[in-house]
């Protein structure tokens, strides 16, 4: 079809509009791509907002995609914050995206919104490109090149410019009528619907209104919020919700052994048993070879043996990795760190072990990985597994070489010049080694016939079994922290880096560079979980923070779900741990995630108090969202509030009965911002009838886990229950609509309207109505708006197709 999405090409436009310039940096100059003439962008005249460029294109088209070009080298010009605004008319455009642009001479393109949020393509003329921030904070702003990619094929725009009218036309009816039914216009409602065809909501929220705002029937509309919730009509909402963390100490009875302090170790877990295993590690004074289970659902640790060497088993070590193969219930291990007097020609292999945890055996594989195309021994690479196809993953790490002499090792050490390995795979049933990508460091990245990769220490990897791709972020490269993202497909063999939606947009929203990563992956939720915390660099150690953030793969965004200033005290590295609510900061640490129970367990690390102090501090991280029973208890409360306060207002001896059960029962007690509003609510009682009643909730009602609706205190805070319905006490955020005019639109409008009403209702001849009849209406109809705002909160909380539009008219009327 002629005009498709498909057909993509480059859109011509004009520069409408400007907001300044800079000498003669016109703005015409964006239009030019000349990398290597310095003069040829457009710079504005200050840094001062609004800055803005209006592009006009020739005639309305689809624009997809938008290319900025750069100058030759970095400037500190470069627009490091910026957003793009589109539509038909240059005073109505909507935001088509927001990010930054690297600090490089390397052109960026991005993807543009093209289609409305009902999946029809939007049409456009003019493009607003507003600078936020530039590289250099206190520099104007700087634009190269700027390109519009896009479809402009007449009769394809045609089309699409009949629908999208089509599609206004219907959201300017929808909204007439819920301005009509908010002010009670019954008539001009059904006219308009009768006339237009058009449905203001889906029918079970017309009758979710017919029954809470005009019959105000709580019982039954508690009824219906009932079966929207069981039936997953609320459960969007409770996924957008974001993660309260929960941090708890792991303690074990004192007469039950348990792992020592150790930094360096490695932690992994068999997810089909919910095991475990710990090995080795640095205890301040040597390197250690004991390995570990601990059983998640008893809470208790088992030491396997103390010393694998006598067992046939490797040697004492620290800075190792380690991966769990399910299929064979084998832990596969590689790697070591070795001081600078033990790299000896005799010391130098990279051994690569097996244990078997059903025959508790240890089996040496190969004594030296690099002489059969594996690894030369590393330290602080990284591991992954695919089980599916029995394919092990190794991937950077500083590579360990003998020391010849004193002159080689301070040469090494003062440069930086580290030698860094590249990505290898193993294959487990052939025994067989793959070099897939080189170093960009080796003598063979130069070929062009060698794929190579930019290896670093410290970093990220994890495996996606579903998207089968490695994911691979952070680490450092000799005093170069990283913040690129890579992507590795195993079957394509394809290697791309990715940017994140909000990295280059704020140093804020993405974890910092150079501090200990430890990162998790849960494939069923496309989420990469990582831990920051402290840096092993002295120049660093004042960023002494807590962190833990996510990354969602299905937006390509980064959110923080927790973060702690933590001073280091002595309580962190003392026996008595249980003074402390969270793990202070540390390097050296490990993480595992079991995502069975959906949880993380950190062990151990290096405060860094000093060089002999190390942790055996065991926590666990519980990352919780709002469940289907805390927000029914949360719409509970909404409505047995709305009724409690009509109640009030008329019958005082029955309000307080209604107090005394019915709200009293949904109240966590033990709660104080609940118990507060439950004695905001007391007062009423005690409020005369012209006094506002302003109870709004602070925050959403606090729920147990599990659905149970009372809060029990006697378990001990310390006990490990995975699945307890009262593992912890958790808040559920309150409903945030795009626009929240709705109550001032109602509000605003409330005096004028039941005058309207009044007036509507009494001819204004007649003189037999007193005010008492008068009050009464404005009152009866002050309840409807209370009850009409309920209602909207309620919407909020449900899928936008069924709903009424969330703007109002009000919005768009300027007196």
């Amino acid at each position: 079809m002629a005009g498709g999405i498909t057909d993509i090409k480059k859109l011509e436009y004009e520069i409408y509009k400007y907001s300044s310039y800079s000498s003669s940096y016109l703005p015409e100059n964006i239009r030019e791509d000349n990398p290597t003439n310095q003069t040829s962008r457009w710079s504005s005249n200050t840094n001062s907002p609004p800055q803005f460029l209006v592009l006009k294109l020739e005639r309305p088209a689809i624009v997809t995609k938008i290319k900025f070009g750069k100058y030759e080298k970095t400037h500190v010009c470069n627009l490091r914050k910026f957003k793009i605004l589109g539509g038909l008319e240059e005073d109505r455009m909507t935001q088509l995206f927001e990010g930054g642009l690297k600090n490089d001479s390397v052109p960026e393109t991005f993807n543009l919104k093209h289609r409305t949020n009902s999946g029809e393509l939007l049409p456009i003329k003019f493009i607003q490109i507003v600078p936020l921030l530039s590289w250099g904070p206190s520099f104007n702003f700087c634009i190269w090149y700027v390109e519009l990619l896009g479809i402009e094929d007449s009769i394809f725009i045609l089309s699409n410019l009949r629908k999208y009218n089509m599609l206004r036309e219907v959201e300017i009816v929808r909204l007439f009528m819920k301005h009509c039914r908010q002010q009670g216009y019954v008539k001009a409602f059904s006219a308009l619907q009768e006339e237009t065809g058009v449905r203001l909501e889906d029918e079970k929220m017309t009758e979710l209104h017919e029954i809470l705002v005009n019959k105000g029937d709580f019982k039954k509309t508690e009824g219906i919020l009932v079966d929207f919730i069981n039936s997953g009509l609320m459960d969007d909402y409770l996924l957008r919700q974001e993660y309260k963390p929960h941090w708890s100490l792991q303690l074990t009875p004192e007469q039950e052994s348990r792992p020592g302090r150790r930094g360096g170790h490695q932690l992994i877990i068999d997810p089909l048993t919910s095991t475990i295993y710990l090995y080795g590690g640095w205890d301040g004074s040597e390197d250690l070879s004991d390995l570990w289970s601990y059983d998640v659902k008893s809470n208790r640790w088992t030491l396997i043996h103390e010393n694998s060497e006598l067992l046939d088993g490797p040697s004492p070590r620290a800075c190792h990795k380690m991966v769990y193969d399910t299929k064979n219930s084998q832990i596969f291990m590689i790697g070591r760190y070795l001081d600078s007097a033990s790299r000896t020609e005799e010391n130098i292999n990279s051994d690569f072990y097996l244990y078997n945890t059903i025959s508790k055996t240890w089996c040496l594989i190969s004594n030296d990985t690099a002489q059969v195309g594996g690894p030369q021994l590393v330290y602080d690479h990284q591991m992954c597994i695919d089980v599916e196809k029995q394919t092990i993953y190794v991937f950077g790490g500083r590579i360990l070489e003998p020391k010849f002499s004193f002159s080689f090792r301070n040469e090494e050490e003062t440069t930086g010049d580290y030698k860094y390995s590249g990505l290898f795979s193993y294959h487990i049933s052939t025994n067989t080694w793959n070099h897939i990508l080189v170093d960009c460091g080796h003598p063979s990245a130069a070929s062009p016939h060698v794929q190579s990769i930019k290896s670093r220490v410290t970093h990220s990897m994890l495996f996606h079994h579903k998207h089968r791709k490695l994911y691979i972020f952070g680490g450092q490269r000799g005093k170069d922290y990283m913040t690129d993202f890579l992507i590795y497909d195993v079957d394509s063999s394809e290697l791309t880096n990715m940017t994140p939606e909000n990295v280059g947009t704020d140093s804020k929203n993405v974890p910092q560079s150079g501090f200990t990563q430890r990162a998790t992956i849960d494939c069923e939720k496309d989420e990469i979980y990582v831990l920051t915390s402290l840096s092993k660099e002295k120049e660093r150690r004042e960023l002494n923070i807590n962190s833990f953030w996510l990354f969602s793969l299905a937006k390509k965004e980064w959110c923080c779900v927790y973060k702690s200033d933590h001073s280091i005290g002595e309580n962190c590295y003392l026996k008595n741990q249980n003074v402390c609510a969270e793990p202070c900061p540390r390097y050296a640490h490990q993480i595992v995630y079991d995502a069975t129970n959906q949880v993380h367990f950190l062990f151990g690390g290096n405060p860094g108090m000093n060089s002999h102090i190390r942790l055996d501090d065991f926590w666990m991280l519980r990352l919780e969202k709002p469940t289907r029973d805390n927000i029914l208890r949360y719409c509970k409360y909404l409505l047995r509030k709305q009724e409690y306060e009509e109640i009030a207002k008329t019958d005082p001896l029955s309000a307080i009965s209604y107090l005394q059960t019915k709200l009293y029962d949904i109240i966590d007690h033990n709660d104080p911002a609940q118990l507060k509003e439950f004695h905001k609510l007391a007062s009423l009682l005690f409020k005369s009838d012209s006094t506002d009643c302003e109870t709004e909730p602070t925050s959403l009602l606090a729920c147990p886990l599990g659905g149970s609706l009372k809060s029990n205190s006697q378990k001990h805070p310390n006990e490990h229950e995975p699945n307890e319905d009262n593992a912890k006490i958790m808040r559920v955020e309150s409903p945030k609509s795009t626009d929240e005019a709705d109550a001032s639109s109602i509000s605003s409008l409330s005096s004028e309207c039941s005058s309207s009403q009044t007036a509507r209702a009494i001819p204004s001849t007649s003189s037999s109505f007193s005010s008492r009849t008068r009050k009464a209406n404005d009152q009866k109809f002050e309840l409807k708006i209370r009850r009409c705002l309920l209602y909207n909160k309620l919407v909020d909380l449900l899928p936008e197709n069924l709903c009424q539009p969330k703007k109002n008219i009000s919005d768009f009327v300027l007196l």
